[in-house]
């Protein structure tokens, strides 16, 4: 006789797709330290791939604890408000660290600042709009922009550890940082006209 099973609905903080988020935070001080290691203190090269490697299974996990918050009906509201959390904590630790070690300079540094600044407005749009009641959903475009940014600090942490296999990884990594760029601006630009539309409603009562 065949007994079925079915899994049942956990929305608590320690959900797997939690779970999964808390472990990308938690990715953040061993990928930093690797970089600072290698590039401030004088570390071998392979220190690189090390950060390479527990950052792509943070981003992985950026991909499965929606997957999972999806297919088990585990979607929270705490879930909701880490996961971008997550996501903006590892992005800006990586971009500071990669300035600190010169893998981001001169005129790279302002892809770095226009990402920074969109993640702060956007942040600030989003607690303003929570008191209002008002969700701002993350749309697929914003989605994408986010892979791309992982993507790009994905080579460039690599940097010269990936230049000595392949010559061109840093500046890719550096191609794709300004392409990321430019999709901050217009997905931070539809944030931006989304919450001004709400606020003037709001001034309008």
């Amino acid at each position: 006789m065949n007994i079925a099973t079915t899994r049942v609905p956990s929305k608590t903080s320690t959900s797997l797709p939690n779970i999964l988020t808390y472990t990308r935070i938690a990715a953040i001080p061993v990928v930093v330290g690797c970089i600072y290691a290698q590039s401030i203190m004088d570390y071998p090269l392979w220190l690189r791939w090390v950060a390479v490697a527990v950052f792509i299974a943070a981003g992985v996990t950026d991909y499965l604890d929606g997957y999972y918050a999806r297919i088990w009906n585990q979607q929270s509201a705490f879930g909701r408000m880490l996961d971008p959390i997550a996501d903006k904590l590892l992005v800006a630790s990586c971009l500071l660290m990669l300035a600190a070690d010169n893998s981001i300079h001169g005129w790279t540094l302002w892809a770095a600042i226009v990402i920074l600044c969109r993640e702060i407005l956007v942040s600030g749009l989003r607690e303003y709009l929570a008191a209002l009641r008002v969700s701002v959903p993350v749309t697929k475009l914003a989605k994408w922009k986010t892979t791309m940014q992982l993507i790009a600090i994905g080579f460039l942490l690599a940097g010269e550890a990936g230049d000595q296999v392949v010559p061109v990884v840093t500046m890719i990594g550096i191609v794709l940082l300004w392409a990321s760029a430019l999709f901050t601006i217009y997905t931070g630009y539809d944030y931006f006209r989304a919450g001004i539309h709400h606020l003037i409603e709001e001034d309008s009562r």
